[in-house]
């Protein structure tokens, strides 16, 4: 299956080795530098089945409503649902598949996490990750911050988590000439 920007989604319930996302579109690794307030990052999508939530929630949440369908019927989720933090984790899965950052996405803590609709069996989810700052470091000369804003999305559109994070972000390195090596090159003076 593959999603509307021609990446493959990704389906939780796989007997064999999951599938990795496909990256869409950016291909190489990105730097403070590379990254401006407002860019927009999509993902593949991935598809939560009712197997996965249980095997997630007995090993790492094993609350009734997770767990069991007759539970869950009856509590506040009027259903079964995913927990948040395996939500967070499939969010993990998809981000790192979708923004490149040098070296790995690296966190530095985190300003919002939130949950606002309950994931079910059988939802596809997706992410849209908007830049909010990106500011140098004044005391690591070799980094910076970047602000963002990951909103995971189910196939109706409706905001099943909202999470702002601070990422570590390297600066592109300086060859021994002291230059960028993807900058242009700078006319000497004679």
């Amino acid at each position: 299956m593959t999603t509307q920007d021609g990446a493959d989604a990704v389906t939780g319930d796989l007997a064999a080795e999951p599938k990795r996302p496909q990256r869409p579109a950016q291909r190489t690794d990105l730097f403070l530098g590379d990254l401006s307030v407002g860019q927009i990052f999509g993902s593949a999508t991935y598809q939560i089945g009712v197997a996965e939530i249980k095997r997630f929630a007995g090993e790492f949440d094993p609350q009734p409503f997770h767990l069991d369908e007759a539970e869950a019927a009856r509590s506040l989720f009027s259903g079964l649902a995913a927990s948040g933090w395996h939500t967070a984790a499939i969010t993990m899965r998809l981000l790192v598949g979708s923004v490149r950052i040098s070296g790995g996405i690296v966190g530095a803590g985190m300003d919002v996490l939130r949950w606002p609709k309950p994931v079910r069996p059988g939802d596809t989810l997706r992410l849209e990750c908007e830049v909010l700052e990106v500011r140098p470091s004044t005391s690591h000369p070799d980094r910076g911050l970047t602000k963002v804003r990951t909103t995971t999305l189910n196939q109706h559109g409706e905001t099943v988590q909202v999470l702002v994070v601070n990422l570590v972000v390297p600066r592109r390195p300086r060859d021994e000439a002291g230059a960028c090596p993807l900058a242009p090159a700078q006319p000497r003076s004679q």
